[in-house]
């Protein structure tokens, strides 16, 4: 069904390499269709990312020329990182210090900072600048994270801003087998987004910080309620 709507575009959804790939079309009859495309006057593709399995994007950095744009920030990167790849990325640490953030960041550095080795981060703002000064919109670029979702949306903005030879691997670095991809670092390319307690215990590790998280959230947001229970404990 076609719905009126206050901007000419007309999308469709395509198949490329066997992944869904999305394709943005302008026409003057101010409608949105989605499915098979129709026949219309003034149609101008927009934007495409490809998604891609490990072994075809291997195919696209050996055979066509991609060059690899690593999206992760600094620790991932420098845990394992595919040679010869740029690094710009899409997140970047936060660092600011008024109230709200100094809070968040206590709560992330105390769970999945301590557990996860994940760092507190924000949006890199220049992050479309910054590659705009390594690679020029007609560079053909495969675009990496660990997880495959950093990569979809610093895809997306690189397609705002006129690259139009742009692919993802889907599920992202953990899904690329050892070998496939020359690589450098302390680790294997997959297991680059591993780090923190987990890694030493695994799912124990995991469970037990959850528990304490929640009892750090609990006595530093319900003090009160909190010294009741610990009063109610049956003494050691």
């Amino acid at each position: 069904m076609a719905g009126i709507v206050s901007t000419c575009a007309l999308t469709l959804s395509s198949k490329s390499n066997s992944r869904t790939s999305w394709s943005e079309f302008e026409t003057h009859h101010r409608r949105t269709i989605r499915g098979k495309p129709s026949r219309c006057r003034n149609c101008g593709i927009r934007a495409e990312v490809n998604f891609v399995d490990a072994d075809e994007a291997k195919k696209l950095v050996r055979d066509d020329g991609y060059a690899v744009l690593d999206v992760r920030d600094k620790t991932q990167y420098e845990r394992a990182h595919i040679k010869s790849c740029y690094q710009v990325p899409l997140f970047i640490e936060n660092q600011d210090n008024d109230f709200g953030t100094v809070i968040k960041r206590t709560v992330h550095n105390n769970f999945s900072g301590l557990f996860f080795g994940l760092p507190f981060t924000k949006l890199n703002d220049k992050f479309v600048d910054s590659v705009q000064s390594q690679l020029s919109p007609e560079s053909k670029l495969l675009v990496v994270c660990q997880e495959g979702l950093r990569s979809t949306a610093a895809a997306k903005k690189l397609e705002a801003a006129g690259y139009n030879n742009v692919a993802c691997v889907t599920s992202g670095l953990q899904s690329v087998k050892p070998g496939t991809f020359d690589s450098e670092g302390s680790t294997e390319l997959q297991d680059a987004g591993k780090a923190g307690l987990i890694t030493i215990q695994g799912k124990i590790s995991a469970v037990l910080g959850t528990v304490l998280i929640c009892a750090y959230l609990f006595i530093t947001f319900f003090p009160e309620q909190a010294e009741k229970l610990l009063q109610l404990a049956p003494p050691s």
